[in-house]
């Protein structure tokens, strides 16, 4: 199972040339300041206020600046370096700095275990989790695996039409009910991919806020329940969130990790925010892997992330 969950993907030329597009508005600031500028202190100044603009955060952005001017000085870098190359050593740095959430290989990434599958999506509302579910089911079944959605969200009836219409569109069964527990959908969920010989079972969860506790701790017994369906599912855990919200989705990170024990993170609607640096302050304060990205609506503008390209995107290296 090596594509499972994306891992085996990697970006092509396209994917690529989305990520650049959809990164734009972080990388205004950033991806100007190598041209026709002199290396000064001045100049160190302007890539922490850059990197502070796009929500890296205090923490990491210290730890970047730091290894930034550790590393000019140690290739002995000046006023006629080639702007290329300094731009260049700035990617590595954040490249760097997204280490602890680059997603690991698939060697590493437990898919040695039985052939079903189960991925456990939460967030807030308006993260964009229902649409992720419908892009990630997308880009599994043209790898070949056989996908069943758990529609969880009982709560709206519009995410539960929505996922079934995913479900349609991409040709793959859905399991829900009207006004029913999102336990127990769950359970349905995870009992028919078995039933069914499915690969994977992506279950989709209400949104809420993590100070909403009783709505947390539901969440809890969804994940509880699902282990007495088949032991040990959830295999995965992911939360969806918004990267236009900034400094607060680490918050979301941190409490939703703290409930659930968070195996992965999709940030969406990077393509409409100059806050993609936050993903550095995920790394920096409570680094679980970054599984995809979001660049762009299309269905194919959820890409799998990749800490080498993200970082290249950002100072507009690719």
């Amino acid at each position: 199972m090596i594509g499972f969950l994306g891992l085996g993907r990697t970006l092509d030329r396209l994917g690529i040339g989305r990520l650049r597009e959809g990164l734009a508005k972080t990388r205004a600031q950033l991806g100007a300041l190598f041209a026709g500028r002199r290396l000064d202190d001045a100049w160190f100044d302007d890539v922490e206020t850059a990197l502070l603009t796009a929500d890296a955060g205090t923490q990491a952005t210290a730890q970047i600046i730091a290894r930034l001017r550790q590393e000019v000085k140690a290739r002995r870098f000046d006023n006629d370096t080639d702007p290329a190359e300094l731009q260049r050593l700035v990617a590595e740095c954040l490249e760097t700095a997204l280490a602890p959430i680059a997603p690991p290989p698939p060697s590493e990434a437990g898919l040695d275990g039985p052939d079903l599958r189960v991925v456990m999506v939460a967030g807030v509302n308006g993260a964009g989790k229902t649409t992720s579910i419908g892009k990630l089911a997308h880009a599994w079944k043209s790898e070949g695996r056989k996908i069943l959605l758990g529609a969880g969200d009982t709560f709206r009836a519009a995410a539960r039409e929505q996922l079934i219409v995913w479900g349609e569109r991409n040709d793959v069964p859905v399991i829900s009910q009207i006004q029913g527990d999102p336990a127990a959908v769950a359970f349905d969920a995870v009992s028919a991919g078995l039933a069914r010989g499915m690969n994977i079972v992506l279950v989709d969860t209400a949104g809420r806020l993590p100070t909403q506790l009783h709505l947390m701790e539901e969440l809890k017994k969804v994940k509880r329940v699902m282990a007495k369906a088949m032991p040990q599912a959830p295999h995965e855990v992911w939360l969806v969130i918004d990267g236009g919200t900034g400094q607060n989705a680490v918050a979301q990170v941190k409490a939703f990790d703290d409930a659930l024990g968070l195996t992965g993170l999709v940030v969406t609607k990077l393509d409409g925010t100059a806050k993609g640096g936050v993903l550095l302050a995920i790394a920096m304060q409570r680094p679980v892997p970054v599984r995809y990205i979001g660049v762009g609506e299309a269905i194919e503008d959820l890409q799998p992330f990749d800490a080498r390209a993200f970082a290249q995107a950002l100072v507009g290296e690719i």
